[in-house]
């Protein structure tokens, strides 16, 4: 466990992702292990990734910042929506179909990581304003999908606000601080949401699991920082296709998760 939580904050700080997508899965399998309640295995994983994320994405945006890398007007505009879907995406989250979700969420992420790949960072970016019914739009979906998969959402934000025309580095930073807003709300409907099923899963409140936050608490917020900083020391156009590559394992993994359920 300890092992895990340093590849998990360098990455959060390095793309400005939550870490859930390592997170989730590797919680899962511990909480699997110690013979926890298979009814509620995923919902306990999702819920501790969210409180995890919130002082790790927390850590990554105050560092972002420091080079001016976090536009906090979309964050305020954008972020409203996508909290919107994070609500409806926890409410829901217990009856959504998780193999139809999984293959929606591959063949996205899919997609994003071939534009990432494809792309050029330009030497000036030119942001252009979103239109308020596509935040409305985008940003409901994002949230309603992060939310059942215990994300921070970045690697759609992040696509989404580069198709926009944010650098890179000013992508990553935002969609940081989007993250924190979506860990924050999601980790308050799980924690709510086990409380009041009243599931009295062991050493935890809700579906929050205390040891497994504590454990990795110190370690990810140490290693957001320095991931953070070292993606404003990389190569525009180096930083875009390394996420790139990084979403497009993402996918594959997801469609190999599909295919085995």
């Amino acid at each position: 466990m300890i092992l895990t939580a340093f590849p998990v904050g360098f990455v959060a700080g390095l793309f400005g992702i939550g870490g859930g997508l390592i997170t989730v899965p590797f919680l899962y399998y511990i909480f699997n292990s110690l013979g926890v309640d298979q009814q509620y295995l995923m919902h306990l994983a999702v819920g501790t990734s969210f409180a995890i994320i919130i002082p790790t994405s927390t850590v990554s945006v105050l560092t972002h910042h420091k080079f001016k890398a976090v536009d906090f007007e979309i964050v305020k505009n954008y972020g409203l929506f996508v909290v919107v879907g994070v609500v409806l995406g926890t409410i829901f989250a217990a009856s959504l179909k998780t193999k139809t979700l999984i293959l929606f969420f591959s063949i996205v992420i899919l997609l994003l990581s071939i534009y990432l790949l494809l792309i050029k960072e330009k030497e000036k970016s030119i942001i252009i304003p979103i239109k308020l019914h596509l935040k409305i739009i985008l940003g409901t979906i994002v949230g309603f999908i992060s939310a059942p998969m215990g994300i921070g959402g970045a690697i759609m934000n992040v696509p989404i606000l580069k198709f926009f025309g944010y650098s890179i580095n000013k992508a990553i930073g935002s969609a940081a601080a989007i993250g924190f807003l979506i860990s924050l709300f999601g980790a308050i409907g799980f924690l709510i949401s086990g409380s009041y099923l009243k599931t009295n899963l062991p050493l935890s409140v809700g579906f929050l699991n205390i040891p497994a936050f504590l454990i990795f608490i110190p370690i990810t917020t140490f290693m957001a920082r320095i991931g953070a900083r070292t993606v404003h020391k990389i190569d525009k156009n180096k930083i875009s296709k390394i996420f790139g590559i990084f979403l497009l394992i993402v996918a594959s993994k997801f469609l190999y998760e599909y295919f085995q359920i």
